[in-house]
């Protein structure tokens, strides 16, 4: 299961970027690949049951502050799935909205809140993400970096288990650096 959802994810960002190639002749923006990490990040979470909450409820990826990809995020989650369950992008204005996210993108306009937000998710499933500076070490689950002129990503699993999120080792391995420690 989980290496077809890696093949997944290799043919879903091949397809993107080769869709983006024809059409632009040039490699796909920063904001693109972004984007097309969020909308796969999903699948490579083990995602505990939540009470009450309906098999088809939709797979919400939100962004939280002020929403840096515009109309790129959009494109990048029309259409997709995890597990049988649309994506559905909501752009929140406030923390307490995150609870009924399964990914959040943080603005890295909201670092001086970010203590704030990561309080208010405390106990929630929520798989959180920013490209902020010292995100995983302040206690955030992904973030964004650059390495080599290539979009890459840092993950701190203490958090992700903390909240028992359960991230894959492939989606691990892709990481550059892993935090095991608080």
């Amino acid at each position: 299961m989980v290496s077809s959802s890696l093949a997944l994810l290799g043919i879903v960002c091949g397809v993107f970027w080769a869709e983006h190639l024809k059409a632009q002749d040039a490699k796909p923006t920063e904001l693109q690949v972004k984007a097309a990490y969020l909308s796969n990040f999903g699948r490579f979470v083990e995602w505990p049951d939540r009470e009450g909450e309906d098999p088809v409820e939709p797979f919400r990826v939100c962004v939280l502050g002020r929403d840096p990809f515009g109309s790129v995020l959009d494109k990048a989650l029309a259409g997709e799935a995890v597990n049988r369950a649309p994506l559905t992008l909501l752009r929140i204005s406030i923390p307490q909205e995150a609870v009924n996210c399964r990914v959040l993108f943080i603005s890295s306009a909201e670092n001086s809140e970010l203590n704030t937000i990561l309080a208010a998710l405390d106990k929630a499933c929520v798989l959180t993400v920013s490209d902020m500076p010292q995100f995983v070490k302040r206690g955030g689950m992904i973030q964004f970096v650059s390495a080599g002129g290539r979009v890459r990503f840092e993950v701190n699993l203490a958090a992700a288990e903390r909240v028992r999120l359960k991230l894959s080792s492939q989606l691990l391995k892709l990481a550059i650096a892993v935090r095991r420690a608080p």
